[in-house]
């Protein structure tokens, strides 16, 4: 056992390491920038098209920071300003699609998925979100009450305290890491060496017949809709390396994940905003559904005819 538990370990550390690289400078980077003009300059340019999505100019604020910085920080921002209740519901769909975008992307494309196309799915599914909602909902014209939650902050002043925040910002996103992460490498390193992981998978494959991948995807499905993308990530690395889970498969697994993961945290977290949450379960569950379906559908069919196409040019050389 004790060798197992070690082995977990050590597999855990390595993921840590791994995703830490990519997170640790990311976040810095990201937390100082908030403190120089280029988050300014980029809400004033999005700022004009938030008219077409239901929104005043000042919801670009809590957008950007939502999706530059995390879903936290985008909800300090919501509170800063005095939002209609339809407001409010629009940006929390949209940033329940879309958030933390530059530190989760870059983790995704560490299982080998394109960045773009992880970005791409992100941001088109909260644009057409928003624009939908805008359209269809013509109630929520009350101004929203937040609850027991506060938007106030301490401010670094010089860059000195500004680079040290960052710093220790990076820091702790990577403790934060290594707590979850390792714990959880070693539990999965038990799981698969008893036995039981397969169990759980067979247990699991409906759901991933019913999305269009193996059985084999299972826990890289519940490890991203109970703790996310970010520290999921880890758990799909070990997934792609020892459970040969195929490129098709995992692509599939995170487009349906980039839609509907952290699935509970993330929706409870916009309960202070005085919003209905159910609706914003329901939309990110049969959005990630439906959407995944399609596209695997689309790539079965396309699997399909190239075989087609391979085996007639076979028999046509044969003859």
């Amino acid at each position: 056992m004790s060798g197992i538990i070690y082995r977990g370990f050590k597999e855990g550390l390595n993921t840590t390491w791994a995703l830490g690289k990519v997170i640790f400078p990311i976040t810095l980077i990201v937390t100082i920038l908030q403190y120089t003009p280029v988050l300014p300059w980029i809400i004033d340019l999005v700022s004009p098209i938030m008219g077409l999505l239901g929104l005043s100019g000042e919801a670009a604020v809590p957008l950007v920071l939502g999706n530059t910085l995390n879903l936290y920080a985008g909800i300090a921002a919501i509170v800063s300003f005095d939002f209609t209740v339809k407001e409010v519901f629009i940006m929390a769909v949209m940033l329940s699609f879309s958030h933390n975008l530059i530190i989760e992307s870059a983790v995704a494309t560490r299982v080998g998925v394109k960045w773009w196309i992880i970005v791409g799915v992100r941001v088109g599914l909260a644009l057409v979100s928003a624009f939908i909602i805008n359209l269809v909902w013509n109630g929520g014209s009350e101004l929203a009450k937040y609850g027991l939650i506060s938007s106030e902050e301490a401010t670094p002043t010089g860059w000195g305290e500004i680079a040290f925040q960052g710093i220790q910002t990076a820091f702790w996103a990577i403790v934060q890491l290594a707590l979850i992460v390792i714990p959880i490498m070693i539990v999965m390193q038990i799981l698969r060496e008893k036995g039981y992981l397969a169990k759980l998978s067979n247990g699991f494959a409906p759901i991933t017949k019913l999305l269009g991948m193996e059985k084999n995807t299972s826990m890289t499905l519940v490890a991203g809709l109970t703790i996310g993308l970010a520290f999921g990530a880890g758990l799909m690395i070990q997934a792609v390396k020892e459970d040969g889970v195929s490129r098709k498969d995992m692509t599939l697994a995170l487009i349906f994940l980039v839609s509907c993961h952290a699935v509970v945290e993330d929706t409870l977290v916009f309960i202070p905003l005085g919003i209905p949450v159910w609706p914003l379960l329901v939309i990110r569950v049969v959005t990630a559904t439906v959407l995944t379906m399609i596209i695997a559908f689309i790539w079965n069919r396309a699997d399909e005819r190239n075989r087609k196409e391979v085996s007639s040019e076979h028999s046509y050389n044969t003859l």
